[in-house]
């Protein structure tokens, strides 16, 4: 094959048996890779109802045509699973360099299978796999895994490991990639622990073969200079995603107090000017990224001294910063070491304190109930201490690490008006009374609360020129009208059902491809258009813009229908009431709230949703799922 390896890895861990399978083409052609391989898989193997931490769930680790090449932001891998916070559709995206190196080794996707007996590592190395044991790797931090591994083999060898929270369960570990990039959300390194698989490492030689190679590396080569050149990549070269702080606490889209606010009072101390002033150590770059905007971080003195690491990213400067009303960057800097090497999603642990903060405010939950804990906004060592907590499940922390949403089930009565979540996962760093389609994509969302499923940044930063160029025809085609000015005001729910709709097929592309949405969402670089060519010169398949928005869809639709099999429906497509009924206190939101109904009437339109929630069966097979549309009809 071109583009793919063509070869699956099938890793049976209960009988510890290990053996490859021939990628088939029509579904490498239909579904690309990622997630989309991943959601065929998962579909067509995985039971409906079982627990998610039992020996009967599947992971699956897929790149994707592009990985290993050198178009553009393609070191990044898809993880998927059934999601121990969700109950539901599971999945986790990360950079680095593991992806490319596991298409070195001549594999396309590993899907694990049942439960090992003791804890083991998977080895890979070109044609050589083995699963070995882990006994001296338990109990473990990643760093430390990282390091021993490479000891043990080989100094460059690329690792995917699970920390103490993975082993302990707690439902917000992540997989760590190479020590610092994190498959997050979804709390699938608890999956990893559940299956006593605690890393794997993976190193390859091969060559990928291209289809046209020098149409493709020209192509590339175009790609890379657009990237580049484009105006907002200079800003994320210099600072990365903590540049966010400060441009979304200006337009007041930064979660502050569990979200009890988007401003935050404090927020010029979290700023990526600070951090880079005082704190910059160095840059880095996933495979085939010229954006390089990891930044490694370390406090040089104080009660936090102490190598920071990489991936200070927005999302945990908020988590760990404005959501839990803490304003000291080297505690965040601290924490987010922490987080690493323990394996944690930064987004659910700074939701689940938050809640627990704002439920001890309001006198819900006492001293008597924390354990003699004072539950105070903006404490750093509390922040710390509950980390530790969670992850090694101690006190209160055996509570927190199950997750806001069993939490709030759990505590009940007035708790659960607090609880930030949709489908059980923590609503990310975005405000959606601030922007009005990220309010609407926290829950259309297949995996729960999150922002990259459809990656609507357009309003947000306000392109207009990007927006005619990628929604104008749809607006018309549809409504027989242009879509500005509407589309460009973040502020307005009109035609945002649309631009979430479209933006989540490009981002079922981009995850299936795999590249980083730092090259399609944001920046807006590249478009259905320019993913069919790369794909087409890369493989040899011919894809037209058209393929690609059929493709993208068929994957969004896929991980719906899998959701409705585990029993979710238009009920779970709801956003807590503070969203809703409680304005936005500050400009320039002020008085504003979600139009949460009026969005998702419209958008369950274009989806061809009826009223549960469920594809038609037309729209089903529209998109190549007609065996789905049979189940879903006679279920």
């Amino acid at each position: 094959m071109y583009g793919w390896m063509g070869r699956i890895l099938r890793i049976n861990l209960t009988d510890e048996k290990i053996k490859w399978e021939t990628l088939p083409e029509d579904l490498a052609r239909n579904y690309i890779g990622g997630n989309g391989l991943g959601a065929r898989i998962l579909w067509d193997e995985l039971k409906p109802g079982i627990d998610p931490l039992s020996p009967e769930n599947i992971l699956v680790f897929a790149t994707g045509p592009l990985n290993g090449t050198l178009w553009p932001t393609s070191g990044r891998l898809h993880v998927m699973a059934k999601g121990p916070l969700s109950n539901a559709w599971g999945e986790g995206n990360s950079g680095g360099h593991f992806a490319p190196y596991l298409k070195f080794a001549g594999y396309d996707a590993i899907i694990f299978e049942g439960a090992a007996k003791k804890p083991v590592y998977l080895y890979i190395d070109d044609g050589i796999v083995e699963l070995r044991d882990a006994k001296h790797l338990w109990g473990k931090d990643v760093w430390e895994t990282h390091e021993i591994l490479k000891k043990e083999i080989r100094e460059d060898i690329r690792t995917a490991a699970i920390g103490q929270a993975g082993e302990n369960l707690v439902r917000m570990a992540a997989i760590m990639i190479d020590k610092y990039a994190a498959v997050a959300r979804s709390g699938l390194g608890a999956v990893m622990g559940s299956k006593k698989l605690k890393a794997i490492a993976v190193y390859g030689t091969k060559q990928i073969n291209l289809y046209n190679k020098y149409r493709f590396y020209e192509f590339t080569y175009q790609a890379q200079r657009r990237l580049s050149s484009h105006q907002f990549s200079k800003e994320v070269k210099q600072y990365g995603t903590e540049i966010l702080v400060d441009l979304m606490n200006e337009i007041a889209r930064y979660p502050t107090r569990n979200f009890q606010s988007g401003y935050f009072e404090q927020y010029e101390k979290l700023s990526a000017h600070l951090l880079k002033e005082k704190y910059r150590v160095r840059d880095e770059s996933c495979y085939a990224c010229p954006l390089h905007c990891k930044k490694y971080n370390a406090v040089k003195e104080g009660k936090y001294k102490g190598d920071g690491g990489l991936g200070l990213e927005y999302e945990t400067l908020n988590a760990y910063g404005g959501r839990v009303g803490n304003s000291d960057p080297e505690a965040v800097i601290y924490a987010n070491a922490l987080s690493n090497k323990y394996g944690l999603d930064t987004d659910d642990v700074g939701g689940v304190i938050g809640f627990m903060m704002e439920i001890y405010e309001k006198g819900i939950i006492d001293k008597e109930f924390t354990g003699g804990l004072e539950l105070k906004w903006g404490d750093s060592d509390l922040l710390i201490k509950l980390i530790n907590m969670i992850t090694f499940r101690e006190g209160i922390g055996d509570l927190m690490a199950e997750g806001t949403h069993r939490a709030a089930l759990k505590i009940g009565g007035e708790a659960l008006y607090y609880d930030m979540t949709v489908k059980g996962v923590d609503i990310p760093a975005q405000d959606g009374r601030a922007q009005k389609s990220m309010g609407l994509s926290h829950v259309t969302s297949n995996r729960g609360a999150d922002h990259l499923t459809s990656g609507e940044f357009l309003s947000e930063v306000g392109w207009p020129d990007a927006i005619v160029e990628r929604f104008e025809k749809r607006a018309k085609e549809i409504y027989g009208r242009s879509i500005l000015p509407e589309g460009a005001d973040r502020l307005s729910p009109k035609f945002k059902p649309l631009m979430v709709y479209d933006s989540e097929h490009l981002a079922a592309l981009a995850d299936s491809m795999v590249v980083c949405k730092f090259s399609t969402h944001w920046p807006p670089v590249f478009f259905f258009e320019d993913l069919a060519k790369a794909v087409t010169y890369a493989t040899g398949y011919k894809y037209s813009e058209a393929d690609m928005r059929v493709i993208g869809e068929r994957i969004f639709l896929l991980e719906r229908a899998f959701n409705i099999r585990e029993g979710l429906s238009s009920k779970d497509d709801r956003l807590p009431e503070r969203f809703l009924k409680e304005p936005a206190q500050t400009p320039p939101n002020k008085g504003h709230v979600v139009e949460l109904d009026e969005m998702l009437s419209e958008y369950y339109r274009l989806r061809g949703y009826n009223s549960e929630g469920i594809p038609s069966y037309d729209r089903l097979v529209k998109v190549g799922l007609e065996d789905v549309a049979k189940y879903l009809y006679d279920m």
